[in-house]
């Protein structure tokens, strides 16, 4: 699929195809000329024509009859309708026909572009869904409606995921454990397999195991009676409540604290929950898809994680890979991207010149496909011309890694270590701003300094 929209202007007006077709490529639209029937049909058969610009009067022959074959022959093109001789029959015929807009000469350029910004629009509609149709995206539409996200991707790696993904949907009892780099799409995964299964019509509820008050842990998690604690003033379903015969989504799995550990894996074994300030259990059937970017047999060595939660959460275990190991999906993605985001602003899709998609493919991507899609929306946005070059995507030549940490530091439990320790740092060690900054609760920061054994040496004690 082009990035140019591609024009035919059919018209015996020399002058008046020559000046249409000025006023196409001036604004990134591919365009051609045909001053007769005969070579207008000889270029819409050599050629894939989006929009097609035809007068109603040509020589030896009506518009109106190649309007006509052209709807059967290209059913996709769309036409516009022009002519200097128009009459309400003539439009009602166009119109009848299948012509998206008729335009009466002499017509102004702003007449022009209004009628071409509304067929563009469908026309870019079309193109995304046929990209998608045809080739982009690897799960239904009915799923990608679902999970309100796209699975873009060619290489053998993704295509594996997707693969155990959807095994994982068939077995909707069975847990399983995500891992991944930060920016893999693991929550996308996440909810491949709950709507792909027997369970999606119950509710998938997604949790950051590091964002959850330490106070308010077991409440969160378990629910609560009324009464239970100052400030229960009703009862609480807690999460293993609310998705009963659905799913929980425990994202950042290895942030959890041990000791709710061991209370999730009771949960888990007997699939009954006890609500804070109650006696009485409530049995709930739930499914656990579990997250994390860390190493867990690592945590596991070093005591910080419980081996039996660990054997119950990786019944099924998918690894996605980074997208620096797949490459060959950059350039799925990157179409994807810039369609998406050009459709939603209404722009016209701008051409990717040849030298951005080899650049791209040799770049590190430490945030993976988060990181690509949020460098093509800011290239769209501030995008100028009709085409994005390589100086839209702001890499830096000789660089594989986009940060100095990423680029010095040899895991991502050391590049985690450097920004915590630099944002506590900026931010004079008052632990509340820094958990701002993180986008974590205090509670998880502290947890996190625990784990680490980051200690600070002013201001301690600061709320």
């Amino acid at each position: 699929m082009t990035n140019k929209l591609s024009v035919l202007i059919l018209d015996d007006e020399r002058q008046f195809t020559e000046e249409l077709e000025e006023f196409f490529t001036t604004r990134g639209f591919q365009a051609y000329i045909a001053n007769s029937g005969h070579d207008g049909m000889t270029m819409l058969a050599s050629r894939p024509i989006d929009l097609l610009i035809l007068d109603v009067r040509l020589p030896g022959i009506s518009g109106l009859d190649i309007l006509k074959e052209v709807k059967v022959k290209y059913p996709s093109i769309e036409v516009i309708v022009v002519s200097a001789h128009g009459d309400m029959d003539t439009v009602i015929s166009a119109m009848r026909l299948g012509a998206i807009d008729y335009l009466r000469k002499p017509f102004r350029q702003l007449d022009i572009r209004i009628a071409i910004e509304r067929t563009q629009k469908f026309i870019l509609l079309q193109q995304r869904l046929r990209q998608v149709e045809e080739k982009s995206s690897l799960i239904s539409k009915t799923l990608e409606e679902r999970i309100e996200r796209h699975m873009i991707g060619v290489s053998t790696g993704i295509r594996n995921v997707l693969d155990l993904a959807m095994t994982a949907a068939n077995y909707p009892d069975t847990h399983v454990l995500i891992t991944g780099e930060s920016g893999t799409g693991k929550e996308n995964i996440a909810r491949i397999i709950h709507y792909a299964s027997s369970r999606k019509d119950g509710l998938l509820y997604a949790v950051n195991s590091s964002s959850v008050t330490e106070s308010l842990i077991e409440s969160e998690f378990f629910g609560h009676k009324k009464g239970s604690f100052t400030g229960a003033a009703t009862d609480k379903k807690g999460f293993f409540e609310i998705c009963d015969h659905g799913t929980l989504f425990l994202d950042e799995i290895a942030d959890m604290p041990l000791s709710l550990q061991s209370k999730v894996l009771r949960a888990i074994e007997e699939k009954r929950i006890t609500r804070v300030g109650d006696t009485e259990p409530v049995f709930t059937d739930f499914r656990i898809i579990s997250a994390t970017n860390h190493d867990l047999d690592q945590l596991v060595g070093e005591k910080k994680f419980r081996l039996d939660l660990l054997h119950r959460l990786n019944t099924l275990h998918i690894h996605i890979p980074s997208l620096r190991e797949r490459s060959e999906d950059i350039e799925p993605l990157l179409h994807h991207f810039t369609d998406d985001f050009s459709r939603k602003i209404n722009r016209p899709v701008p051409a990717i010149e040849k030298e951005v998609i080899p650049s791209l493919m040799q770049y590190d991507f430490p945030g993976n496909v988060r990181e690509l899609k949020n460098m093509v929306e800011r290239a769209v946005i501030l995008s100028r011309g009709g085409t994005l070059g390589l100086e839209d995507f702001q890499l830096k030549p000789g660089r594989n890694q986009s940060s100095d940490v990423a680029q010095t530091q040899g895991t991502l439990a050391d590049a985690e270590i450097a920004m915590i320790r630099d944002v506590l740092k900026k931010q004079d060690y008052n632990q509340k701003a820094s958990a701002r900054i993180l986008g974590i609760s205090r509670d998880a920061l502290i947890r996190k300094m625990e784990k680490y054994n980051i200690t600070i040496h002013k201001h301690d004690d600061q709320s």
